[in-house]
């Protein structure tokens, strides 16, 4: 009964850390504009989330390996906390660096958020864990509509122009440090738990871990679905902007998107226990195709809106996916080194995107960011048909 509640505690704890991620997505652009003392570091801030994500995900999956789950979560929500209440010093002082730590502490917050839905998945059998996963990204979706919301709402809340926003950042995480410690309880360890053989299991090598057809798959969707995503979702207000469209119809494209990126989490593991799977990887790596061929056809608003509404539901199904192959393909023993690594080459690809996005745009534009999502979906599709002929090869696999 734990795990089931611990599921929808994650939950939770997954809309609240999507909220204050999405003040920070929808205004620290505009913030460190106002603040850089040069304009041409205005987007560093913003790119600083995903860079201390990126640098810090491994560390947080091996204090928790050492720790426990829970205070490690703990840890990651007062990271939050810590960095809105600085936001909101620097912005009232008018410091721009301070304001690059206040930023960054989020993305230490971000990196711990992203276990949640391995947490989750670990607490369940396997006929179960779809569901959890989608679970907890189900959180996701109401944030992803009223954070960009509240941010705007927030902005003059203080004398200095969006500090009241960032002191949401901080309530958010504050709130979610108050639920893990109070209600969150560490599943017993997985490796105490399992079937005398699995339990007896020794640890393999990460890197043997990994070369396996199952973790290439899992990588394969989390990775570049994930990579995929961010380097579209970063260039597309700008792209937007440039094809002729107002900033807020940009702000707008991405609220749409992540709605798209969490939406699915309501049936994503339903449809994963009807159709399987392998169909539900091959769907969203279609969809994600489906958004550069919209985005090459046109760049009206309307495609813009489908565009990025197709790449957010490519995402979850992909990353639904991969989260449930990786979660599939480690021993209890391995569990935080395997997930600390598959994590941290996600982040660290997704932080490149990020930071690939601007110039990519200038250099090759909005079409040529789109051409270069799809041998990148291609490769996915090569390596996720690599696990299933491995699959067929050895008898039929439980994830059909």
């Amino acid at each position: 009964m734990s795990s089931n509640k611990n599921v929808q505690i994650l939950s939770v704890c997954q809309a609240l850390g999507t909220a204050a991620l999405a003040v920070d997505l929808t205004l620290t652009g505009l913030t460190g504009y106002e603040l850089a003392p040069d304009k041409s570091l205005a987007t560093l801030p913003f790119a600083l989330i995903t860079v201390a994500s990126a640098i810090v995900t491994w560390f947080a999956s091996v204090l928790m390996g050492r720790i426990g789950r829970k205070w490690g979560f703990v840890i990651g929500a007062a990271a939050c906390a810590v960095g809105g209440l600085v936001s909101v010093w620097s912005i009232s002082a008018g410091n721009f660096w301070v304001f690059c730590l206040g930023t960054a502490s989020v993305g230490i917050f971000q990196s711990f958020t992203q276990y949640y839905r391995l947490a989750a998945a670990d607490s369940q059998p396997s006929d179960r864990k779809a569901k959890a996963i989608s679970t907890v990204l189900l959180g996701g979706v109401i944030a992803a509509v009223l954070g960009p919301a509240l941010a705007a709402y927030s902005k003059n809340a203080l004398p200095q122009l969006y500090a009241g926003s960032y002191l949401l950042v901080f309530a958010f995480g504050a709130l979610s440090a108050v639920i893990l410690v109070f209600f969150y309880k560490d599943d017993a360890p997985l490796a105490a738990t399992a079937s005398g053989a699995a339990a007896a299991e020794p640890a393999r090598g990460v890197w043997t871990v990994m070369a396996r057809p199952i973790s290439l798959a899992a990588i394969a969707n989390n990775v570049i679905g994930g990579a995929v995503m961010v380097l579209v979702m970063t260039a597309s207000p700008l792209a937007a902007v440039v094809c002729g469209h107002t900033v807020d119809q940009g702000a707008n494209i991405i609220q749409w998107h992540l709605v798209g990126m969490y939406a699915p989490s309501l049936f994503a593991g339903q449809l994963i226990k009807r159709f399987g799977l392998t169909q539900v990887l091959y769907t969203g790596m279609l969809l994600t195709a489906a958004c550069s061929a919209v985005a090459l056809y046109s760049t009206s608003t309307g495609a813009f809106f489908v565009a990025l509404l197709l790449l957010g539901v490519g995402w979850n199904f992909m990353f639904v996916g991969g989260t449930l192959l990786l979660a599939e393909s480690y021993r209890p023993s391995e569990r935080a080194s395997v997930q600390g690594t598959a994590e941290a080459i996600r982040g660290g690809l997704s932080a490149l995107a990020a930071l690939a996005a601007g110039p990519l745009l200038q250099h090759v534009g909005w079409s040529g960011i789109n051409i270069a999502v799809l041998p990148l979906v291609a490769a996915a599709f090569i390596m996720t048909f690599a696990w299933r002929r491995s699959e067929r090869g050895i008898g039929k696999s439980a994830l059909n």
